[in-house]
């Protein structure tokens, strides 16, 4: 398997969906992927097949902009589950969406996602929410109202595990947000890191993992025991 974790592929504040070539994203993406790739988009959100469809189709436009012309596109939400695996088994890119990460988390375990991916050769695109619910152990950064002073929001739970990596999407957007009266990194995620790592990173940023390479490209840090360090820069990688 091949897996990119993104913050976000595409190019922010574009009136439509671009993807960002930023730090080889493009390139390395093309080199990955078979002439005419059949193409699944898994949503974020099981009820919402409208936006999914939406989703899968600004992709399917943009991909063949940047010289990836799809042999076809599905899309995995709550009107298909039950064909779960018969829809991994024939795609070569999985595209999993971004969104409510405790929202998407749920679904894939309610219909054995990561046992589906046992094994899966082909190439997973994580975006945002996404990206972070491919880990192991998952990372739900509270979010929306109420999640943040909520004593029972449960701020861990097993993934896909495709990876041990925990990244944290959309740095230079939320990094400055206030949550429930907290300061989103300094009062969350800085105590939730206390034996833990987490990867936070800007969009156009993205982690590579296939069976021989683990390589962050663009401007990533490292947020271990309440301390954060950038470890990578623009332009820059960093093999981990």
């Amino acid at each position: 398997m091949i897996l990119f974790l993104t913050s976000s592929p595409c190019v922010i504040d574009a009136p439509r969906a671009i993807l960002n070539p930023a730090n080889g994203f493009v390139a390395r993406l093309r080199k990955s992927l078979p002439q005419w790739p059949r193409v699944l988009v898994v949503s974020s959100n099981p009820e919402d097949h409208d936006g999914t469809c939406g989703f899968a189709n600004d992709m399917s436009a943009t991909l063949a902009e940047y010289g990836m012309p799809v042999g076809g596109f599905q899309v995995l939400d709550g009107t298909n589950a039950e064909l779960a695996e018969y829809l991994v088994a024939t795609s070569d890119l999985i595209i999993i969406m971004g969104g409510h990460v405790p929202t998407q988390n749920h679904f894939f375990a309610e219909i054995g996602l990561r046992e589906i991916l046992e094994g899966y050769e082909g190439v997973v695109m994580g975006i945002s929410a996404g990206s972070m619910n491919c880990a192991d152990e998952v990372y739900l950064q509270p979010e929306e109202p109420g999640e943040g002073v909520d004593p029972d929001f449960v701020k861990f739970a097993p993934g896909l595990g495709l990876t041990d990596v925990n990244i944290m999407p959309h740095y230079q957007q939320v990094h400055k947000y206030i949550l429930d009266g907290m300061r989103l990194y300094e009062d969350i995620a800085y105590s939730d890191s206390m034996g833990h790592t987490f990867y936070p990173m800007v969009d156009g940023a993205y982690y590579y993992q296939d069976d021989s390479h683990a390589v962050f490209y663009g401007k990533v840090g490292r947020l271990q025991d309440g301390v954060l360090k950038w470890i990578c820069k623009e332009g820059k990688f960093k093999r981990i």
